[in-house]
């Protein structure tokens, strides 16, 4: 005699055995990451192993307007489709970086006219929008201290704040992006208490007018390499008095394997642990695939530096 209530129960039970295998298996494979995102770079092309260690994406270099249109008008956005399907497909973040750099701009704007200029620029930062709306993050301003745009004085100059053109890129960014985390990104501000503070004035001129969301920090090798604990602790301190978030946006240590080993043990707990950094985006890490020599932590074979199997002990815990 066939049993209902028997079979229900295995029904039920068979499903809740699916259920928990994809769970896993979709566990398995995103990351080392579970309390904040530890995400990586995608060039042209995902690597294999990518979502064995990171959760988030971050184009190296698809989504820099230089890149995208080198030509005027024509847009070429294949690499960075790649890399924004593969996050979609994921379930992984994505930044989108970066709509206003004064490095690998197109070359062709510096001979337009102030209003033509303009127009491309907001032209830009419209199509990105359009195309990439589900981005989480969105790095408006790169590196305003160091690399200002060619093209700054079309869209505000420094005005009477002194950084209207930020303001007005943020501006155009909320409008183009607006369910999205807008950003704003620099280099040499971990190792630097001075230009720390000074990244803060920026900082607070956009948040006063509620444009930007959080704080990018690149902390490359060039810094974290000889940078102390007692440093970075005091410039964390100083970017979370303004009360936005953290965030590590490319992340690399140098040297041999026992140095780099002793680097990543000593300063990258102080960044992960640090309760207002919510997330850390490494900045490559296959050998020969990674922008400064020495920086990877997988070897061109697929064996993992000492490094990474530290990190992936330590994240395993943490």
């Amino acid at each position: 005699m066939f049993n209902v209530t028997r079979f229900k129960k295995i029904t039920v039970l068979v499903a809740a055995v699916s259920i928990l295998s994809f769970l896993v298996a979709a566990t398995a494979d995103a990351g080392l990451a579970r309390s904040k995102f530890l995400g990586n770079i995608i060039a042209s092309s995902v690597p294999s192993n990518f979502a064995t260690y990171w959760n988030q994406v971050t184009p190296e270099n698809s989504t820099k307007w230089g890149a995208v249109e080198g030509t005027r008008n024509t847009m070429n956005w294949s690499q960075a489709d790649t890399a924004y399907n593969y996050a979609q497909s994921k379930g992984f973040q994505f930044k989108f970086h970066t709509l206003v750099w004064g490095s690998q701009e197109p070359g062709w704007i510096g001979g337009l006219s102030a209003a033509d200029q303009k127009a491309e620029v907001q032209q830009w930062i419209a199509a990105a929008g359009a195309r990439y709306k589900n981005s989480a993050f969105v790095d408006v301003v790169n590196e305003p201290l160091h690399a200002k745009p060619s093209f700054r004085n079309a869209i505000g100059g420094d005005g009477s704040t002194g950084w209207d053109w930020v303001i007005w890129s943020f501006q155009e960014a909320r409008k183009a992006f607006p369910n999205s985390k807008l950003l704003i990104n620099e280099y040499g501000i971990i190792s630097d208490p001075t230009a720390a503070a000074n990244y803060v004035k920026i900082i607070n001129l956009l948040k006063s007018r509620g444009l930007v969301d959080g704080i990018g920090i690149q902390c490359h090798q060039f810094n974290m390499d000889t940078v102390s604990v007692s440093t970075m602790n005091s410039v964390l301190s100083t970017l979370s008095a303004t009360g936005l978030p953290i965030y590590v946006s490319e992340l690399d240590m140098t040297g041999d394997d026992a140095t780099q080993l002793a680097r990543y043990k000593e300063k990258f707990p102080v960044l992960w642990e640090n309760p207002n950094v919510k997330g850390i985006t490494l900045w490559g890490y296959i050998q020969g695939q990674t922008w400064k020599a020495n920086t990877h932590l997988v070897n061109s074979n697929g064996t993992e530096r000492p490094a990474m199997q530290w990190l992936k002990t330590y994240m395993a815990t943490h």
